[in-house]
């Protein structure tokens, strides 16, 4: 029995990369897919931003939901960067699929920020949000510095 979990796990462990790049018939459909999640996670980075900012007024229950909703954003373009997908449509630059480690690293540490975003968020401290907003905002300049053309 543990023999055969064991050739099990390490099915799904070979078996797992093909599947992100199995879900997308074309590499088109992988760009729009992860430009999609991205522009949406601009836009909801915008309205925090705005609060932030004091562009706008401060509403716990907006700020929440929106910083929810880029927590649960935040886990989904990265298996939409198949390999041969920085088409002319695409603003990824080839660094991504160099330097691999690096990107993963960097989506890693986005994610981990918006965690600690949505958890401020939820604190309702405007203090707390503003520091968690720039240190998301930090996060995300850095990937794009590296692996984004302008």
């Amino acid at each position: 029995m543990k023999h055969c979990l064991c050739i099990f796990a390490f099915s799904i462990a070979c078996i797992a990369p093909l599947t992100a790049q199995a879900q997308f018939a074309k590499v088109e459909d992988a760009v729009k897919y992860r430009q999609s999640v991205l522009t949406l996670i601009g836009n909801h980075v915008g309205r925090i931003s705005a609060v932030v900012k004091g562009e706008r007024p401060y509403d716990k229950a907006a700020v929440e939901a929106d910083a929810a909703l880029i927590e649960t954003l935040s886990k989904l373009p990265w298996p939409a960067f198949v390999p041969n997908s920085n088409t002319a449509n695409s603003r990824a630059l080839p660094e991504i699929w160099k330097e691999q480690d690096k990107f993963k690293a960097a989506s890693e540490k986005m994610q981990g920020e918006v965690q600690k975003l949505s958890a401020a968020a939820k604190s309702g401290d405007m203090g707390a949000i503003r520091t968690a907003f720039g240190a998301t905002g930090q996060s995300c300049k850095a990937c794009h510095d590296d692996f984004r053309k302008n």
